[in-house]
């Protein structure tokens, strides 16, 4: 008998990780979500009508000085879009893990990614209505003074919003109930809205506050805004400004399916 008998390998398989995109699956799911919002009109005001309903405000508190509209509007154009994509984001996902959606989901031939790029689908093109709304309402008639192009400011906008989007969609994975993804907003917006120049010119700051302003997406879209309210024409600084917002936008949506969870812990 063979003292080094060579145990039987038995044969494995081993699921390789779906890496490519299906856009039959990425549209199946953003029909479905776009189809559960139909039914939920709170979130749809919440996305469309809330950021007009703020600008609105924002301008009569400031009717005898209408400068400091024109100071701050644009920036809060870009701002309250990502805040409230934000929210509805990160709490309409955790709904879908909580409720044992996400995970039926995910045991049928649906990857991660093609989830997220769902949800980032159909969230877009709320984005897309609720930025509309919001610098229409804004340029055209509450007369925000814009030196550059209006379409320049909606497309900033839309950025914002989607890297609202894409920042609901990452933290929800860390959040175990909706009251946890409504507490994350102070952890990741409340720090960016402070130190992104709404209040005080970044090169202001105390030295540290403004290197960590410098690597905040929120900075370069409150940049972006002021690129179009100030020039005629497409600058070298906005360029930058809608590719760091577009490059945060992306690697957040990346992190956020690698990071996807079925279910709570």
């Amino acid at each position: 008998m063979n003292a080094h008998t060579t145990p039987a390998t038995v044969p494995t398989t081993v699921s390789a990780p779906r890496l490519a995109l299906s856009l039959s699956r990425i549209l199946a799911t953003a029909a479905r979500v776009l189809r559960q919002l139909r039914h939920d009109p709170r979130s749809i005001a919440l996305m469309l009508l809330v950021p007009c309903l703020m600008l609105f405000l924002l301008r009569y508190v400031f009717d005898g000085s209408p400068q400091t509209f024109d100071a701050i509007g644009a920036s809060l154009l870009g701002i309250f879009p990502l805040i409230t994509m934000f929210l509805i984001t990160s709490i309409a996902t955790l709904r879908e893990r909580t409720s044992g959606t996400l995970e039926r989901l995910l045991a049928m031939p649906l990857g991660k990614a093609d989830l997220i790029a769902g949800y980032a689908l159909a969230f877009g093109l709320l984005a897309v209505v609720q930025s509309a709304l919001a610098t229409g309402l804004a340029v055209w008639f509450l007369g925000l003074d814009v030196v550059g192009s209006a379409w320049l400011l909606l497309l900033v906008a839309l950025l914002d919003a989607l890297l609202g989007t894409a920042l609901g969609l990452f933290v929800s994975a860390f959040a175990a109930s909706e009251f946890q993804a409504v507490q994350f907003m102070p952890a990741v917006i409340f720090p960016q809205l402070l130190l992104c120049g709404l209040f005080t010119a970044r090169d202001n700051m105390q030295p540290v506050l403004e290197g960590i302003s410098n690597v905040l997406p929120m900075s370069y879209a409150v940049d972006g805004m002021n690129e179009v309210l100030r020039h005629t024409d497409v600058t070298e600084d906005f360029l930058r400004d809608v590719l760091v917002v577009s490059a945060c936008a992306l690697l957040v949506l990346s992190l956020g399916a690698a990071t996807l969870r079925r279910r709570t812990a």
